[in-house]
């Protein structure tokens, strides 16, 4: 597939129209879910990777499996469990016939991961993601091997399920990009979700685009021109999150016992320049940013003993930030 646009102008319009039909192309198995559509799309496009809450039953596993046919790319799936090992995702040596060492890929090379319930499995198997989520890569007995891209880790986790769990360590999950919470469905929505899993009928969604357009587009939303109130504002915001530094504010210093990191600037910028594409625009502004700013910020910062025993969420405390 060859792509050729006459200017970036053109190429956004483009990527926007991509984006609509990847979209009504997913809504046609997944019912009432537009924001979590909307969220794991524009992390793909900046190249991110996706943490999925939710209760069981809400079809995260069918989302990830149908996200990953309309973009035409390899898809495999991982099911963590509390006995899964290291070697079972990125793969080990094996001896073959001729007792010479072969590398046997695991289930990380491709281009698309599920990881199914990653907090079912112990530290030491998570951290086996730890590499490819950030640098596509993997080293096994001291040689290092590619994961092709584009390269997406899209995982679930249950909340309400504690026994045999092991929550996800800080640096994991700062190599997501978005944290997003999976609600109920609506009335509305729940009644087509019914109607349209109790019968014969199946749909099959189209593939839309190709890793080749992706690795496009991803490049494209790097090199949207953003103005430096608009990078001044999400650096702030973030830096707001931080207790007892300089930018806190009273409700950080109250309710937080542990702020975001530099990489949470750098996926909001992100973010909001892919959001600005989105609904028609060449340039984000201070709207995009906040956009961005609760599945962004969410698994970033901490609450303290207070804010938990007030009630006070994370979400409003986010939104008190801004």
């Amino acid at each position: 597939m060859s792509i050729n646009f006459s200017s970036d102008k053109e190429a956004a319009d483009a990527m926007k129209v991509t984006y609509d039909n990847l979209a009504n192309e997913i809504s046609k198995v997944i019912i009432g879910q537009q924001e979590v559509v909307r969220l794991i799309l524009t992390s793909i496009f900046c190249q991110g990777h996706c943490l999925l809450v939710g209760v069981p039953g809400l079809a995260k596993t069918l989302l990830i499996q149908n996200t990953a046919a309309v973009l035409n790319l390899n898809f495999n799936r991982i099911q963590f469990t509390p006995d899964l090992m290291p070697s079972d995702i990125v793969g080990a040596e094996t001896m073959d016939k001729d007792r010479n060492f072969k590398f046997i890929k695991g289930p990380i090379f491709a281009n698309v991961i599920l990881a199914d319930e990653i907090n079912r499995t112990p530290p030491k198997t998570q951290a086996a993601l730890l590499e490819s989520m950030q640098e596509f890569s993997v080293t096994i007995g001291g040689k290092h091997f590619g994961i092709e891209k584009p390269f997406f880790v899209l995982a679930t986790q249950n909340p309400i399920e504690q026994e045999g769990t092991y929550p996800l360590p800080e640096a994991q999950l700062d190599r997501f990009m978005f944290n997003i919470l999976l609600d109920y469905p609506s009335y509305e929505s729940e009644v087509e979700v019914v109607k349209g899993t109790t019968t014969d009928r199946k749909a099959k969604v189209e593939k839309i685009t190709s890793a080749e357009e992706i690795l496009y587009f991803q490049n494209l939303v790097r090199k949207v021109p953003i103005a430096d109130n608009v990078v001044e504002y999400a650096v702030k915001l973030v830096r707001k999150t931080r207790p007892f530094t300089d930018h806190a504010s009273e409700i950080t210093n109250n309710y937080l016992e542990w702020g975001a990191g530099p990489r949470a600037s750098q996926y909001l910028v992100l973010g909001a320049k892919c959001n600005a594409i989105l609904n028609g625009k060449y340039s984000p502004d201070i709207e995009d940013i906040q956009a961005m700013a609760i599945p962004v910020l969410r698994h970033r910062i901490v609450r303290n003993f207070k804010a938990e025993a007030e009630n006070i969420s994370l979400e409003d405390i986010i939104k008190e930030l801004m």
